[in-house]
């Protein structure tokens, strides 16, 4: 048993990792002040980040926020991690959202994307949806749905995708290391 859960671990980190990832499309979405936002310029210093988009009416999105936000101080001393939201409420609803997240004290990046333009680019169509983006800026991992204890698996996948990027640098920095 230990040696298929170690096979299916290594054959997740060849395909989360693999080289033929795809970058952030550039669609523009709001901030809570209601000023527009180019999505390809969302980032984390160039350490990894999170994309999970939401909404006010899915319990299991707000479940997995509110989570989330349980750990993220932790996971931000830990990783450097950054969680950003995006919120897929409407015209009509998107005026709840501030109110929502200000009420639940969500210390995560959030953003408006009313017209759903950003939520198409990345082939979204149920909320919750996490994407996982290195720093590079390429989306590595992703994950639709949720139930108690995602969390912990998208906390191992951030883990793993920087244990990776470190190794990457190491080896680019001492390129004759392997000789």
């Amino acid at each position: 048993m230990v040696l298929i859960v170690i096979f299916l671990l290594i054959l997740n980190v060849d395909i989360v990792f693999s080289k033929d990832a795809k970058t952030l499309p550039n669609v523009k979405v709001k901030n809570l002040k209601g000023e527009l936002i180019e999505t390809n310029s969302l980032g984390n210093d160039g350490r990894p980040f999170v994309i999970n988009f939401w909404a006010t009416w899915c319990k299991p999105c707000i479940l997995e926020l509110n989570n989330l936000h349980e750990v993220y101080d932790k996971w931000q001393k830990e990783t450097g991690i950054k969680i950003i939201a995006i919120s897929i409420d409407d015209v009509r609803n998107s005026k709840k959202v501030a109110p929502f997240v200000r009420g639940r004290k969500w210390n995560f990046e959030v953003y408006l994307d009313e017209n759903g333009d950003f939520r198409r680019a990345m082939n979204v169509n149920n909320p919750p949806h996490s994407f996982l983006i290195n720093s590079k800026g390429e989306i590595v991992w992703e994950h639709n749905g949720y139930a108690p204890g995602d969390e912990e698996f998208l906390y191992q996948r951030i883990i793993e995708l920087i244990n990776v990027e470190k190794k990457q640098n190491l080896e680019q920095d001492n390129p004759n290391q392997n000789e």
